[in-house]
């Protein structure tokens, strides 16, 4: 259903994720929509601004219209001391210090799983693209969740998952050096519901590529059930899938999604510039 205002028009993209915004530039660095851009990004999951081209300056200025910016997530100490306020996501090397890190956007995940609140949203927008591969899919952790049969729900009711690095890094390297597992397995690792119940009275699923077991059941059976809700969360009905057009910028949601980028090949020269927002409510 088309939506529209004097300023802003929407339309969905599916059912139950994504819509694409149309909005001049001014208006949207004005910050005069920025309390209905967020409600439509908690109800919609993903938004799509097509081609609409900001520069780095003008991204700063709108994520900031919409809560607090944070370099922390998106960056890393330059040798001035200083942090990047814009994140460079790209497989070269010689462009992002982080790229081989990157590796693991392909597997589906939400960022900050590891942390007591993670970020509030992400802001991306398409400098350069790959000729092939490099789309992005999302996925509505909520859409998912509230599908799910009631004696699905009442079984997941109290369980927790620890989410760990390892785990994320085992889908890239399965078979890592005894030294790469060590580094792994001393890295960040964090026990989280299995089910986020949201100050909003909605409810999603926390999995995805860092979710390493369930707290309290047997290993197998875990793994069994982690597997069997990401393939729930990832079917095509709760998933939004966007090719990217050069100035396209994507608005997601962190904390009712998951997502994942496409594979794409290391030297295709795709580079997004990336801004996140701080989060405000912790995993509960």
């Amino acid at each position: 259903m088309l939506v529209k205002n004097a300023a802003l028009t929407t339309v969905p993209m599916t059912p139950t994720i994504g819509s694409r915004v149309e909005i001049g530039v001014d208006a949207l660095l004005s910050g005069d929509h920025a309390d209905e851009i967020k409600a439509l990004l908690e109800e919609r999951g993903v938004l799509i601004f097509p081609q609409i081209d900001l520069n780095d300056e003008q991204q700063l200025i709108f994520t900031e219209t919409i809560g607090t910016q944070v370099d922390e997530y998106v960056g890393y100490m330059r040798e001035d001391g200083e942090r990047e306020r814009i994140f460079k996501v790209s497989l070269d090397e010689n462009v992002a210090k982080t790229a081989k890190g990157l590796q693991n956007s392909f597997f589906w995940h939400l960022d900050g799983s590891m942390q007591e609140v993670p970020i509030m949203a992400s802001v991306l927008t398409a400098k350069k693209l790959s000729e092939t591969g490099g789309d992005t899919e999302f996925c509505s952790t909520y859409a998912a969740y509230e599908a799910l049969p009631e004696e699905d729900k009442q079984a997941l009711e109290g369980l927790r998952v620890v989410h760990a690095a390892w785990a994320l890094q085992r889908n890239a390297d399965p078979q890592p050096s005894y030294e790469d597992f060590v580094r792994q397995r001393n890295g960040p690792s964090r026990s989280q519901p299995l089910v986020w119940k949201h100050r909003s009275g909605r409810n999603s699923l926390v999995i995805g590529a860092t979710a390493a077991y369930i707290e309290g059941m047997d290993y197998l059976d875990s793994l069994d059930l982690l597997i069997r809700l990401r393939d729930w969360a990832t079917q095509p009905r709760f998933v939004f899938r966007h090719k990217w057009t050069k100035g396209d910028m994507v608005m997601w949601d962190n904390t009712g999604t998951l997502h994942r980028a496409l594979p794409y090949p290391p030297d295709a020269g795709r580079l997004m510039h990336r801004t996140v927002l701080q989060g405000e409510e912790p995993f509960a």
